[in-house]
């Protein structure tokens, strides 16, 4: 299955995060993209992430003979504030313009490419509300978008408020968002109706870690016999068929084999009402 922008641009059913991953990230974008997995999030952004390292997984794979144009690459200008204590990809000093600019010329750089496929905000300024920052930052990826450096915006780590100010007074709308998803917020239940009305494609992160006390529970237990999958798949499943695109950041080659494999079975309208709700109980 795919997942489809409102510009009619598809994506992927399932996506490899970088984060944490460390001096690792390579030899693990390598291994994603030789089980299966088509779609790398990154960041630049060295407190969590390793861009660079992306980039070096990334040749490696041309060098077996996967190109560029086989991968869905996505990354995000991430502000001075999450940047940590280290070195920021751009200017700190810069107005935010500058900064966007450079840090998208040093991604394609890191990544090894001449376009993105996903550009996201990693987050606005405060959780309420967007700052005349925000905005600065917005307009700035929506000039990268006109000028078709990348194929898609989106923006992470935003509340429905947010999203619902974005859509409503943007130039050009999010094509994407990336929360983190919790069951007991009906996993983001505000945001993704937004998602849907809006046609934007909805990403979950963190569904297996931000949720493990639901992944032993009876209802999971009990679907996860049904389909002979492991309670990980069984959410993965869940999130596709509700449509949200997810995310797994395991490093572990056997579990990328059983996450992919999600696909493999259907889960019933009653089960999906069962996860859905499970939280909220």
């Amino acid at each position: 299955m795919n997942f489809t922008t409102y510009n009619q641009f598809s994506l992927p059913s399932f996506m490899y995060g970088t984060a944490w991953k460390k001096d690792a990230t390579a030899r693990l974008v390598e291994l994603a993209v030789e089980t299966g997995f088509k779609a790398i999030d990154t960041a630049n952004q060295k407190i969590h992430y390793q861009e660079v390292l992306v980039g070096e997984g990334i040749l490696a794979l041309k060098k077996k003979g996967i190109g560029r144009d086989q991968l869905f690459l996505q990354t995000k200008f991430t502000s001075i504030t999450g940047q940590g204590s280290g070195p920021a990809p751009y200017d700190p000093s810069a107005d935010f313009t500058t900064q966007v600019n450079q840090s998208f010329a040093s991604s394609l750089e890191h990544l090894h490419t001449d376009h993105l496929d996903s550009y996201v905000l990693h987050g606005p300024t405060y959780r309420r509300g967007l700052s005349p920052g925000d905005w600065e930052v917005w307009a700035a990826m929506e000039a990268l978008y006109g000028a078709k450096k990348t194929r898609i915006l989106g923006v992470s780590n935003v509340t429905a408020e947010q999203l619902a100010l974005l859509c409503s007074k943007a130039k050009v709308k999010p094509m994407l968002v990336q929360n983190r998803c919790y069951a007991v917020m009906g996993w983001d239940s505000e945001v993704r109706q937004i998602c849907r009305d809006q046609g934007i494609v909805y990403e979950g992160f963190s569904l297996l870690t931000a949720n493990e006390e639901f992944l032993m529970s009876p209802q999971v237990q009990a679907i996860a016999d049904r389909v002979g999958a492991g309670a990980g798949p069984v959410i993965f499943r869940f999130s596709q068929q509700i449509g949200m695109l997810p995310l797994t950041g395991t490093t572990n080659a056997q579990h990328m084999k059983e996450d992919l494999a999600c696909e493999t079975f259907t889960l019933t309208p009653q089960e999906l009402k069962q996860i859905e709700t499970i939280g909220l109980e």
